[in-house]
């Protein structure tokens, strides 16, 4: 099987190096083999000099974590101005807690606001989505439900489903049968390992049956990029992503 859609680094891999020097980063990383990277932050650089160090390493960007403050009504058209100069596409919030997710009411009424800054970035062809943590697999106090579920079972289905394959292991929950219960919905996909006896695996190393996931992602036709994230390991961070992407290629075949 070989890969079906273009790989991409999420540079929270290589956050340290990053913010030491950004440029050097986005060489290494499009030396690699990297296609395309998605941002968490842009360490103090302006839309246009981010605009140049894409363009001048050749990368593409496939998204970017976004605060869900950033995508409110006040704070919008700054967040859209950038990432249209940017080129970013994507705009996926990385993280709900707080007020946002204290009950299954709050994150009702958290999917109707997604919903509306769904609607309004679709104006700049723009969209957004959500990337899990554990949490959301965990039912909701006083019910079976699941946070994921009540979330995209509330949302359009432009919203979307950045499901993290690494993340939802470690919440307990394999990620097959949230990618059959909302086809479609996995455009951006974050390809991460996980394995509760060895903390540091890198991907195709832990207890993620990636050939399947990938397998499924594929008969679907609806991902456009697949992310590769590593949060820690046993080698340098930009030692650890290179080797993710060779044990990626190998396991694609």
């Amino acid at each position: 099987m070989s890969l079906f859609a273009p790989v991409a680094l999420q540079l929270y891999s290589v956050r340290d190096d990053a913010a030491q020097n950004l440029p050097a980063v986005l060489e290494a990383v499009a030396k690699m083999g990297y296609v395309g990277v998605e941002f968490a932050g842009f360490y103090g650089h302006d839309s246009a000099t981010v605009k140049h160090l894409l363009t001048e390493n050749g990368l593409q960007v496939c998204g970017a974590h976004v605060a869900i403050e950033e995508l409110l009504p006040e704070s919008l058209d700054q967040t859209v101005a950038f990432h249209m100069a940017i080129g970013n596409e994507f705009l996926i919030i990385p993280y709900l807690g707080g007020a946002y997710t204290e009950s299954a009411e709050a994150w009702k009424q958290t999917a109707q606001t997604v919903n509306e800054i769904a609607a309004a970035l679709h104006v700049h062809g723009m969209r957004t989505g959500y990337h899990n943590h554990t949490h959301e697999f965990v039912p909701v106090a006083g019910s079976d439900l699941l946070p994921w579920d009540i979330f995209f079972g509330n949302t359009d289905k432009s919203v979307i489903m950045q499901f993290d394959t690494g993340n939802a292991l470690h919440g307990g929950k394999d990620a097959m049968p949230f990618l059959q219960a909302y086809p479609g919905r996995a455009v951006t996909v974050h390809l991460k390992d996980h394995s509760d006896t060895n903390p540091d695996a890198l991907l195709g190393e832990g207890d993620v049956p990636f050939p399947a996931l990938l397998a499924e992602l594929k008969a679907q036709n609806a991902t456009q990029w697949l992310i590769v994230e590593q949060e820690s390991g046993k080698l340098p961070p930009m030692q650890c992503v290179e080797q993710c992407l060779r044990n990626l290629e190998r396991i694609a075949g």
